[in-house]
């Protein structure tokens, strides 16, 4: 087993053609209008719109700030059940909402949240339910908008991993009230930073324009205005990169299959090693995550984690440890649920370096460590059981 030469990380942004930015900034230099909603950042929420096979779109400053203007546009209180498996910008959004986040377990299979230990936590306190299409995998959408249904509750999808998935020919941000989009530059599809809200009511457009623009509604020539809004517009520079990476985000979504594929290939063959399926009818191929079973495989999750990085291999443990594990969480006076599901995958989960420009011959490289070190603590563990 080799060295990497050069160190790999999980994810690398992927940037537009140079000399094609410089055209739009031309345009935007020579209309002066960088930012308050100009031609581009118009222009992208059509583009992405129809992209992603959604009724209406709404572009912010990040991803961030357009899940927490989600919330509020809902007018949300009192809790809100979410899943403990995910960035912990899922449960922020909550709770810089004033509203106690419920972490709700697990799915074993999907890891999405799961809908009968939903059931089990709803209260008259619940107001919505937050959901998160964990690694571009959707959630199960048919009966989280059953539970939403019976309960009369919001029901809200953090899509930050799922750009250009779909479920029968269906954009997945045409599910539940409202689904939010992170175009940061370490997603499948980016604007540099960027969100996206994304509805199939057209009811909710007002109230996010507002959010996003200190509370003036669109169009308006009033000075006065009637509610109270942040600044979280999206940048014309912003909007030209995501234009741009919009044109080839099919090539490059491509690309991943490609590299998924290779990976696919190896990681079956690997005793130990469980690599998760994307089950979509559309997926994106967002990550390459894999479970470890430390018996059959030699070694912990963490120390395939610290090995790998020894040969120039940098993963990631998303998510470890889950949002409820989290310091800030756990002192908190809140409902807190038991999670063994969560806490179970959290702790043997690992997610592979995955992106347009990896070459196939570092994922053979790659897979070679992995499947040496394996080989190398098997035999380790069986010279010991010898000696005894």
């Amino acid at each position: 087993m080799q060295k990497l030469p050069e160190p790999i990380y999980v994810v690398r942004p992927t940037l537009p053609d140079l000399g094609e930015f410089k055209k739009h900034l031309e345009s935007i230099w020579e209309s002066g209008i960088v930012t308050n909603f100009g031609p581009k950042h118009k222009e992208f929420e059509l583009a992405i719109a129809n992209y992603l096979k959604v009724s209406n779109a709404s572009a912010f400053v990040n991803g961030h700030s357009a899940l927490e203007s989600a919330v509020r546009a809902l007018k949300l209180s009192g809790e809100v059940i979410t899943t403990p498996f995910t960035f912990p910008s899922t449960p922020h959004a909550i709770s810089l909402n004033g509203i106690e986040p419920v972490f709700c377990d697990i799915d074993p299979k999907t890891f999405g949240i799961c809908p009968d230990k939903i059931r089990e936590l709803v209260t008259d306190k619940t107001s919505a339910i937050l959901a998160v299409h964990v690694y571009g995998n959707p959630c199960n959408v048919v009966e989280l908008q059953k539970i939403a249904d019976e309960n009369n509750l919001n029901l809200i999808y953090d899509a930050a991993h799922a750009f250009g998935v779909e479920i029968n020919g269906k954009g997945i941000g045409e599910f539940g009230d409202l689904s939010v989009f992170s175009l940061h530059a370490t997603k499948v599809f980016n604007a540099i930073e960027g969100g996206l809200v994304t509805f199939a009511n057209a009811g909710y457009k007002d109230k996010l324009f507002e959010l996003k623009n200190f509370g003036y509604q669109e169009n308006s020539q009033d000075e006065d205005i009637s509610g109270i809004g942040s600044n979280l517009k999206m940048s014309e520079l912003h909007a030209a990169v995501g234009l741009l990476n919009l044109n080839n985000i099919d090539e490059q979504i491509a690309e991943r299959r490609k590299i998924y594929t290779l990976y696919q290939e190896h990681i079956n063959a690997i005793k130990g090693l469980t690599l998760i399926e994307p089950y979509a009818t559309k997926p994106n191929y967002a990550y390459c995550p894999i479970l470890v079973d430390p018996g059959d495989f030699g070694m912990t999750r963490d120390q395939l984690y610290k090995r790998l990085a020894e040969y120039n291999v940098f993963c990631r443990k998303y998510f470890n440890p889950p949002c409820n594990e989290l310091s800030c969480y756990k002192k908190q006076k809140m409902r807190q649920p038991p999670t063994p599901v969560a806490s179970s995958i959290s702790s043997r989960i690992l997610c592979l370096p995955i992106y347009p420009g990896l070459l196939l011959d570092s994922v053979n490289q790659i897979c070679e460590i992995i499947e040496g070190l394996s080989n190398e603590n098997l035999f380790v563990a069986t010279c010991s059981s010898t000696v005894r």
